[in-house]
């Protein structure tokens, strides 16, 4: 049994419990961190010393942080090869555009478009600071358009880890209210993800907790 700290509303959550969904595991969850608080108790902090969410303990094993790091575990231990290859070769082309989606479009949004639009009280907001920062996502973003067009997901045919380090930022950017670059490969597979069940439960959450106005 997975046991994971975190809460619904946070983009690494949600890319962890939709990972979760997909690999059917059974789980409990423990709401932390936001307006649940607990992250600065010495408890947590025996789980993770960062004081950051999520975390996953599998069983009695020790607890495991670094949302990158949790979602390859469960992708090793638990994903069907197609998800995950056994083979260093065909794994590494799927690392490498999970990596890629984590440190170009999860990371180029959460903090630099998500949370100047949505977190920051609208006197404070910078929309000249909003529009480079959607100017350098779109250009990672039509990448992964081109790279659509030619496959069905991110790192090929098949539905794998990239997709979901990838994908889980795409119901926000969807979402928010902001100008965005056509980029047709990229809508329609954030179509077709929508109609996948776990990322329907996990990843197209309401976030009206985190707005300021």
């Amino acid at each position: 049994m997975l046991t994971i700290w975190g809460r619904r509303t946070s983009s690494n959550v949600q890319a962890l419990m939709w990972c979760v969904g997909e690999l059917n595991l059974p789980h409990v969850c423990h709401d932390a961190g936001h307006r649940y608080g607990g992250l600065e108790t010495p408890e947590f902090g025996r789980l993770n010393p960062n004081r950051t969410i999520p975390v996953l303990q599998d069983g009695t094993d020790t607890p495991i942080w670094e949302t990158g790091a949790i979602l390859r575990y469960l992708a090793a231990r638990y994903g069907k090869d197609s998800f995950w290859p056994a083979d260093p070769t065909r794994r590494a082309r799927v690392d490498q555009w999970a990596e890629w989606a984590k440190l170009n479009v999860a990371m180029g949004f959460t903090a630099p478009v998500f949370w100047r639009v949505v977190r920051t009280a609208r006197a404070g907001r910078d929309p000249v600071a909003v529009a480079r920062a959607l100017a350098e996502l779109e250009a990672k973003l039509t990448i992964a358009d081109a790279q659509l067009s030619r496959h069905a997901h991110l790192a090929g045919d098949a539905f794998t880890l990239a997709d979901i380090q990838l994908g889980h930022i795409l119901y926000r950017y969807y979402d928010i209210d902001i100008p965005r670059a056509p980029l047709p490969h990229l809508r329609l597979y954030y179509q077709k993800l929508s109609a996948r069940p776990a990322f329907r439960q996990h990843v197209m959450v309401p976030y009206d907790e985190l707005r300021v106005t």
